[in-house]
């Protein structure tokens, strides 16, 4: 069996509104008045075909736009291989991108999209699904969890049958999780994700992580910028609270330091652009060598990298839960066929051939892309100092500090 195509397919994705997203930000009601869909996410997937008639499926993110034309450029790499010889592809993407620096998430998310179609042909070929090649089946569900910003968003989510919610942003991050832990009660678990823009510093947030000691919560995520890695030391010397992060790396070259220095409770490979299912089944074993548990990043992507998701915490035994914006945009359960059915706070293990999924092109088309990049928060989100979000500054030390870390 030999690789003849590979094919892009890139697609706008409408936004969730800001209550269902875990961010301070807001949706674009200009964008949305003149027929578009909003916001900036992107989805890209990508087929490989092959002259035994078997097309396997990936899906990449990192930057989608600017991937689209990296996987282009490794294609002509990969016409004539074998497609089951999947880490040695791996390898030769790695070592073709390299002349050209560190690529980061834009390179790793182009190797994702095309290493998780590999897998899916491969499954497809032995007739067994994705999670059997990874090692077999720990579980027959995967737990998810949803965002919610308000309590009534909270109220509704865990009335759908789900037992953990995650909030997010800079502004008032104490009064938040006090009023969603008031709303829920003690049944339902809590995170809270403190990404910027603005990122707090190391102190600040210090400062807040031991402020939300109270409130039990499964994780703090991303408190401080991903670039400061010796900040999540002075974070977790500060305070009790379990760390999480690692959306913002890819490969095990990445996440290396997060694991190995045990800065983190939970490491967060994002599905699309960590390097694909060759480098998340590792980064897995890394992190269960040092307890750390799994918890795919997944907010932002669409429905194939969800599917890769659901078979790697099939098969890893450090698995934790599963990031699902459950009431996300309509047109994600049009996007991807089967949909996968979500029953309460689970979703049952695909158990097709290879992924289990495929995309429909027609819906794709219908949908191309606007834009991939913007300013994520406004002026009224009140993440930045007053009268200084025009400074558009990357980290930011927080002011009126009697109130905000006291949830006052």
């Amino acid at each position: 069996m030999k690789i003849t195509d590979i094919r892009t397919f890139l697609m706008q994705a409408g936004r969730p509104s800001p209550s269902h997203w875990a961010a301070d930000g807001r949706s674009d009601d200009a964008a949305m008045a003149q027929g578009k869909l909003g916001g900036f996410r992107n989805w890209l997937f990508v087929k490989v075909y092959t002259d035994a008639g078997i097309v396997g499926i990936g899906e990449c993110s990192g930057w989608p736009r600017v991937i689209e034309t990296a996987v282009q450029d490794l294609k002509g790499l990969l016409i004539g291989e074998d497609p089951t010889h999947i880490e040695r592809l791996w390898q030769k993407m790695q070592i073709a991108m390299m002349g050209h620096g560190l690529l980061g998430t834009v390179g790793a998310g182009a190797m994702t999209g095309i290493d998780v179609a590999l897998w899916d042909i491969k499954g497809k070929a032995l007739g067994v699904p994705v999670w059997n090649l990874l090692g077999g089946k720990m579980r027959d569900r995967i737990p998810i969890y949803s965002h919610a910003n308000t309590a009534e968003m909270a109220v509704a989510v865990a009335g759908r049958g789900i037992r953990m919610i995650k909030c997010g942003g800079v502004a008032d991050p104490v009064r938040k999780v006090a009023t969603l832990r008031e709303a829920v009660g003690d049944e339902v678990d809590i995170a809270i994700d403190l990404h910027g823009p603005p990122w707090l510093t190391p102190a600040d947030a210090a400062r807040v992580a031991r402020a939300l000691e109270p409130y039990n919560l499964l994780w703090v995520e991303d408190p401080i910028a991903p670039d400061n890695i010796d900040g999540y030391k002075r974070i977790r010397d500060a305070a009790h609270v379990p760390l999480a992060a690692g959306e913002r790396m890819a490969t095990i070259f990445g996440e290396r330091e997060l694991i190995e220095r045990e800065l983190v409770d939970v490491i967060q490979p994002d599905t699309g652009r960590a390097g694909g299912l060759t480098q998340m089944k590792k980064i897995a074993a890394m992190a269960e060598a040092h307890h750390i548990m799994v918890a795919p990043h997944s907010g932002s992507l669409g429905p194939v990298a969800e599917y890769a998701a659901l078979h790697l915490l099939a098969a890893i035994p450090n698995a934790l839960i599963l990031e699902r914006l459950d009431d996300d945009w309509p047109g994600r359960a049009r996007t991807v066929s089967p949909h996968p059915v979500q029953e309460g706070g689970s979703i049952a293990v695909p158990d097709a051939p290879g992924l289990g999924c495929d995309i429909d092109e027609d819906f794709v088309a219908l949908h191309p892309s606007e834009r991939n990049v913007a300013v994520p928060v406004a002026e009224t989100d009140r993440s930045y100092a007053p009268g200084t979000h025009r400074e558009h500054v990357y980290v930011q030390t927080r002011l009126r500090r009697a109130k905000y870390f006291t949830g006052g």
